[in-house]
C-alpha cells in the first residue's frame, strides 16, 4: 500500500488524482441489499442519500417476496446460500429466518408499519371498502381479484375471506400473484381489483388507489431489516441499518406510503 501512495506522488497532480478516485472505487465495499417490495421505493429513496454521505460504500439492491415459493423468495434466496448482506422483509418471517440461525443475532431493527390497499384500474368506478360489509359486498361483485403471494396475500386468502365467509365464492375468481407487483396486473387490465400493502400500489401507474382497508378487517404488517449471518460486511451493514431506522428517515418513509414505527 505505501509503495501504491509513493507512486501516485512522483504523478502529475491531475493523474494522480484520477488513479486514486480508481482506486477507491475499485476498492469500495459493496453491499447486496434484498428487499420485498413493501419497502423498496422507501429505500429507493433513502439509499441516495445515505450512498453520498458514505462515498467509501456501494450497494447492489435486488427484490424479493418476503415468503412463497417463487426463485427469488428471500427464505429461498438463503437457503441456497446466495452472498446476500442485509434482508428488509415481513418481520414475522425475518424472525423464522433469524431463530433458523440465518440472520445475525441481534442485529434486527424495525424500519416502518404497512396496511393493505385496494386498487382498480386508473378511470375505473372506486368500489366500497369502507366497511367490513362494504368490503364483502364488493368483493362478491367483483369479476375477478388479485392478491399478492406476500404477508398481505397470505392474510385476505388465509384469514380475511373465511372470516367474511365468502372464502367458497371467490374460488374461482380471487387469485395470487407469484413474482408480478399487483397493481401491474389491475393497471393492464387482468384483474378488476387488486390488493396488496399501499407502499406497492403507490408508485405503479395506471391505477387508482381505492383506499386502505378499514379497521376492522385491516392487517398492519412491520417491515424489518437485519444482517445476513454470513455477512463479510458486517460493520458497513450495520451503518445503514442504524441510518434506515433513525429519525431522519421518517419524513421519507411516510412519503412512500409507510407509516412510522413510533409516530414520528
Amino acid at each position: 500500500m505505501r509503495g501504491i501512495f509513493k507512486f501516485l506522488l512522483n504523478l502529475t497532480p491531475a493523474l494522480a488524482l484520477g488513479l486514486s478516485v480508481l482506486s477507491s472505487q475499485c476498492f469500495a465495499e459493496e453491499l447486496l441489499v434484498v428487499t420485498s417490495g413493501g419497502f423498496a421505493q422507501a429505500y429507493i429513496e433513502l439509499s441516495t442519500p445515505f450512498l453520498k454521505n458514505n462515498p467509501d460504500l456501494k450497494i447492489e439492491l435486488q427484490r424479493g417476496p418476503s415468503m412463497g415459493e417463487t426463485v427469488n423468495a428471500i427464505p429461498k434466496r438463503l437457503e441456497r446460500g446466495e452472498k446476500v448482506d442485509v434482508v428488509i422483509m415481513v418481520g414475522s418471517s425475518l424472525d423464522e429466518l433469524m431463530a433458523q440461525g440465518k440472520l445475525l443475532k441481534g442485529s434486527k431493527v424495525v424500519l416502518a408499519r404497512s396496511l393493505i390497499a385496494a386498487a382498480v384500474q386508473k378511470g375505473a368506478p372506486k368500489p366500497d371498502i369502507s366497511t367490513k360489509e362494504a368490503l364483502t359486498k364488493t368483493l362478491l361483485a367483483a369479476k375477478s381479484i388479485a392478491y399478492s403471494d406476500s404477508a398481505s396475500g397470505e392474510y385476505l386468502a388465509n384469514e380475511l375471506f373465511p372470516r367474511l365467509g365468502i372464502a367458497k365464492e371467490l374460488k374461482d375468481k380471487a387469485r395470487q400473484i407469484p413474482a408480478v407487483p399487483v397493481g401491474e396486473i389491475v393497471a393492464s387490465g387482468q384483474a378488476e381489483i387488486g390488493f396488496q400493502q399501499y407502499s406497492e400500489l403507490l408508485p405503479v401507474k395506471g391505477l387508482d388507489i381505492v383506499g386502505k382497508l378499514s379497521a376492522d378487517v385491516q392487517k398492519e404488517t412491520l417491515f424489518s431489516a437485519a444482517i445476513v449471518a454470513n455477512s463479510t460486511h458486517v460493520e458497513s451493514a450495520r451503518k445503514l441499518l442504524a441510518y434506515l431506522s433513525s429519525s431522519e428517515v421518517q419524513p421519507i418513509v411516510r412519503k412512500t406510503g409507510l407509516d412510522s414505527i413510533d409516530g414520528r
